[in-house]
């Protein structure tokens, strides 16, 4: 079974990553905080709390689609078959509440 990597193994994974970028001669530039890290000329993409909280669309009436799908459910729950009773397994006791035998009831 596969080990889950742990936080600290992707640290170090991470971290082994970025001295290899380094030792090949790549470079990191340090990033003011508050800067965006977004491309001001790429449409901004919609989160979801945009997507629910935006305003309200006009809904497409399925009224007659469920009343067809309901009258097919009724139709079908009408015609459902009969369920025979099985025999169920009866016991007979004698006067001191000792068992006799077994029997088979249709009820």
């Amino acid at each position: 079974m596969k080990k889950i990597p742990t936080k600290a193994d992707a640290r170090k994974a991470l971290h082994a990553q970025v001295q290899a970028y380094i030792a090949s001669g790549g470079n990191v530039s340090q990033v003011p905080a508050g800067q965006s890290g977004k491309d001001a000329t790429q449409p901004e993409r919609r989160n979801m709390r945009e997507i629910f909280t935006g305003p309200k669309q006009e809904r497409t009436p399925l009224d007659h689609v469920v009343a067809e799908l309901q009258s097919r459910r009724q139709s079908a729950s009408s015609a459902k078959p009969k369920i025979k009773k099985r025999p169920k397994k009866k016991v007979i006791y004698d006067d001191f509440g000792e068992p006799i035998r077994t029997v088979w009831v249709e009820e």
